[in-house]
């Protein structure tokens, strides 16, 4: 089979690799479409693991092969892959922070060499542990592959939704438009809050206000405060998103969410950043401030049932669509990106953007 291997920093090499031998409990699913996600770019662009691998974990496919004792899944079935699925048991999963949870880390779908996802070939083999816990999820007619590949994003974005406990009513900004960005101005206001975003494209803050941003702005409008609090009651807003790695946008954050509010990092920073803090600011504003990585068990049917039911419109975020072979210049058009890029997403099959 066809796969994009990670080879070094920045090398991709589009070459054939064999098709993964499945255990008994394992299954083999042909990646119709998957998408590009930023911490793809960052495993391929940054010396943070060590190659040969094959990344990409946005997935969805259909069901070519299934191992002796699998039941309830069989061939001809279309399917979401979700990567990672913690163990349920350990001391993190019991409270709910599932995605540092050892096994959620450790265990993943593969298309060879050091298991790291794996949608980015043409086909991607699903562990046991994945394939018994709810790691397969059926696409319900009606649905395209390629809306089913945002159940996985869908989720990450709602699990930090729920940790920062955005609620009908209140105000929300997000730092940047890009695809998550866009994705949390849909899912803020599918739960009845108020979206507003900042970003440096023009283009991209008149995509949010189509998409139902309340307010948007550019990131380096010197009135941004005042503007944001003044469609805002005069207080700020109750959360801050930071969707961009940005430290301008964080204190940025500090200036525009009230006392009293949230300020949630998305957004994976450099490794050499820092950003200093006052902690009297945080002390006597009673800001809170949080984290929230990866995807929850938690919000999973919910995220599906988001998607499936089509309650938000997952169609208008994507922009781009490349076949596999093609994977870097999808990923340098994500790192550069023109004002209409949003969502790009990869196709393994050879026809697989027509039928996807």
């Amino acid at each position: 089979m066809k796969a994009q291997v990670f080879r070094g920093v920045n090398q991709l090499s589009y070459e054939e690799v064999p098709v993964p031998e499945l255990a008994e409990d394992e299954v083999l699913v042909k990646v119709a479409v998957v998408g590009l996600c930023q911490s793809d770019i960052k495993k391929i662009r940054y010396p943070l693991y060590e190659p040969p691998r094959i990344f990409g974990h946005e997935t969805a496919g259909t069901i070519a092969r299934v191992g002796s004792q699998v039941q309830r899944w069989s061939p001809g079935q279309r399917v979401v892959v979700l990567h990672h699925i913690p163990c349920m048991h350990c001391s993190y999963c019991l409270n709910d922070n599932f995605s540092q949870c050892p096994v959620y880390k450790n265990i993943t779908t593969t298309a060879g060499f050091s298991p790291s996802g794996g949608g980015f070939a043409e086909y991607v083999k699903v562990p046991g542990h994945i394939v018994r816990h709810g790691g397969l999820m059926e696409i319900p007619a009606g649905v395209t592959f390629a809306q089913a590949s945002f159940v996985e994003p869908t989720n990450c974005c709602l699990k930090a939704l729920y940790k920062a406990q955005v609620r009908a009513g209140q105000r929300v900004l997000i730092t940047g438009a890009g695809p998550i960005g866009l994705m949390f101005v849909l899912l803020v206001r599918h739960l009845g809050a108020i979206p507003m975003v900042t970003d440096l494209i023009p283009a991209r803050l008149a995509k949010a206000q189509a998409l139902g941003a309340a307010g948007a702005w550019l990131a380096q409008d010197p009135d941004l405060q005042g503007q944001v609090k003044a469609l805002s009651g005069g207080l700020g807003v109750d959360l801050t998103l930071l969707a961009v790695p940005s430290t301008q946008a964080f204190h940025q954050a500090l200036g525009c969410t009230r006392d009293g509010g949230k300020i949630l990092f998305f957004a994976e920073f450099p490794d050499q950043v820092t950003i200093p803090v006052d902690p009297n600011l945080l002390y006597r504003r009673e800001i809170d401030l949080m984290g929230s990585y990866s995807s929850s068990y938690r919000v999973q049917a919910l995220a599906a049932d988001i998607v499936f039911n089509h309650r938000i419109d997952v169609d208008a975020l994507v922009s781009d669509h490349f076949p596999l072979r093609d994977l870097p210049q999808a990923v340098d058009r994500a790192v550069s990106p023109t004002p209409d890029t949003y969502k790009i997403l990869i196709y393994p099959q050879a026809d697989g953007v027509l039928h996807s």
